[in-house]
């Protein structure tokens, strides 16, 4: 089954492909205070939210959102000519990774939302990210994280490790190593987590209802039931998720 396809479709109702409320979105959103002219990259932009509402936001931006789905560009491209065509953003369907920017440390903001495994995991990511970034720049990521050690089952369902995720005080603290400061986070609270995964699964089961002849059917419906079944057995306690803002070029002290 192709993945891509697979997140298309157990996405169909989500305005955010990640387990954050819109409302802490804008929230973050207005703390960034953007100046006119800022560049923005979005590694792995998803259906583009987050670049889409900064837009709104900070009409005086440019920016450029990255992901390997041909179906969130096409969303992505369709919301941008909806709500913001005045505003110059370039979507590009790539591998997020492999994405080299013209000039080195040139984006006012770069984020990369729930998509850390692109670059290994959470440290990878900030690595990477600070590279692109200009001096005093804003550095946003989304990263789980274990709100308690997790059992061997879950993680056996999963097929991760324990060592894929850290706490959340090892996330905001990883900064440190590539010159960043956690200025703030926006933590998901349990219904922040019911919502993005319940609508998941009832994006498979609606989507299988008006598409029986799929071939796939079957594959994403055993897929999206094991997950669901490994949330409510253990994820709902078990996982937390949070965005992480960091400020590139603060002072940063060894307190």
């Amino acid at each position: 089954m192709d993945m891509r396809k697979f997140y298309n479709i157990t996405h169909r109702e989500h305005i955010l492909c990640n387990p954050m409320s819109t409302e802490k979105l804008e929230q973050l959103i207005a703390l960034l205070l953007l100046k006119p002219g800022a560049r923005v990259l979005d590694i792995a932009t998803g259906k583009g939210e987050f670049l889409i509402r900064l837009a709104e936001r900070y009409r005086q931006i440019s920016g450029t959102g990255v992901d390997l789905s041909p179906y969130f560009i096409a969303d992505v491209r369709r919301n941008h000519q909806e709500r913001v065509p005045d505003v110059r953003l370039q979507f590009l369907e790539m591998d997020g990774a492999k994405y080299v920017p013209e000039a080195p440390e040139s984006f006012d903001l770069v984020a990369c939302i729930g998509a850390s495994w692109i670059y290994g995991g959470h440290r990878g990511t900030l690595k990477a990210l600070q590279k692109m970034a200009t001096p005093e720049s804003w550095i946003v990521v989304g990263e789980p994280y274990w709100r308690q050690e997790p059992e061997q089952g879950y993680l056996d369902a999963l097929g991760m490790k324990q060592s894929d995720f850290s706490t959340h005080y090892q996330n905001m603290e990883a900064g440190r190593e590539f010159g960043l400061e956690a200025l703030y986070t926006l933590v998901s609270n349990q219904d922040d987590w019911d919502r993005y995964e319940g609508l998941t699964w009832y994006a498979a089961e609606t989507w299988a209802s008006g598409n029986q002849d799929d071939p796939d059917i079957e594959a994403v419906l055993k897929k999206v039931r094991a997950e669901k079944a490994a949330y409510l057995r253990w994820g709902r306690e078990t996982m937390g998720w949070a965005i992480y803002v960091f400020k590139k070029g603060a002072i940063c002290t060894n307190l």
